[in-house]
């Protein structure tokens, strides 16, 4: 897989993000899929991010792979007990995908069904000890899986920003305990944060890190992201400053742009989200001196007739 061979090797590797359709046509999150194609190496499929109602991450990550593109599967603890965990990394590992980011997942108040019941049986690191159980060949209830092992490469999400400092260093080392193999982490806005998180806390622990990089779209977008957002917290400059351009989508860019050039400088990588403008992302990355990577995105093709052959 891409992302595990960047991220295993020490090159730079980019990831992006796309949110599952809000309907049963997945159509559009496709295409913003294939505008990725050749510039990140694994797209991550959200995982009913923001506690909203969304296609299944899944399915969307199987559609991906049938079309050549490397996902990374965002698997929340928020709606599913440990028994439905357990059945979508089984699940993922037969459909072929691989990369898997291990997540809590955003409490339901921040959702638009606020009366809805959350499960929360496991939380990130469990589910991260269950990946390393699976991979492992280990039943989760007694004895060796019949089959033989998954291979699944698990990562986990970190807040450089956290307000608690221990708290962000005791959690990160106790996701490396559990078997992550990489962080990716949410919108960044302080690079001195990112510099602090990466060099006392990463770093120590041989932990690779895709910092998160956010395109807003105008002054209104950052001020909504920041009320309905969990964690989000964009400084007023930066809100001033989209107020204040002629051309706030450009500047956007601008800023996203300057911000991979500067994190790259500090983490392994970037993972860069943007919200139903996935198709400016190889712009962004272009004006921080990217090109096209130098293989695709791997093709899916090959690996594809392996799972279906009885053999």
């Amino acid at each position: 897989m891409l992302l595990q061979r960047a991220l295993t090797s020490g090159q730079v590797a980019i990831t992006a993000e796309v949110t599952p359709p809000r309907g049963g046509d997945p159509s559009r999150t496709l295409a913003a899929a294939e505008a990725l194609r050749g510039w990140v190496h694994a797209v991550n499929v959200t995982d009913g991010s923001r506690a909203v109602m969304r296609m299944s991450s899944l399915a969307v990550c199987r559609l991906l792979l049938d079309r050549g593109i490397e996902p990374v599967l965002q698997l929340a603890c928020r709606d599913r007990n440990r028994i439905a965990l357990q059945a979508e990394l089984l699940g993922a590992h037969a459909l072929g995908l691989r990369n898997v980011l291990c997540l809590t997942g955003d409490p339901v108040r921040a959702g638009d069904q606020p009366d809805a019941r959350p499960v929360n049986e496991l939380e990130s690191v469990r589910l991260l000890q269950l990946v390393g159980q699976l991979n492992a060949g280990r039943d989760p209830v007694d004895g060796m899986l019949p089959d033989g092992p998954t291979v699944l490469f698990p990562g986990a999400a970190a807040d450089p920003q956290s307000a608690s400092w221990s708290g962000l260093k005791q959690r990160t080392r106790r996701k490396h305990e559990a078997g992550a193999r990489f962080l990716q982490t949410q919108m960044v806005m302080d690079p001195e944060a990112l510099r602090r998180f990466v060099g006392e806390i990463a770093a120590p622990l041989d932990l690779p890190v895709l910092a998160g990089v956010f395109l807003l779209k105008s002054a209104r977008n950052a001020a909504f992201i920041n009320r309905v957002v969990p964690g989000a917290a964009i400084p007023q400059v930066v809100i001033d400053r989209l107020a204040a351009a002629s051309d706030p989508a450009a500047e956007g860019i601008a800023i996203a742009a300057d911000q991979v050039a500067r994190y790259l400088d500090i983490a392994q990588g970037v993972h860069l989200m943007a919200v139903k403008a996935e198709e400016r992302i190889p712009l962004i990355l272009e004006r921080a001196g990217l090109g096209p990577l130098a293989s695709p995105i791997q093709e899916a093709s090959s690996r594809t007739a392996a799972i279906s052959s009885p053999g």
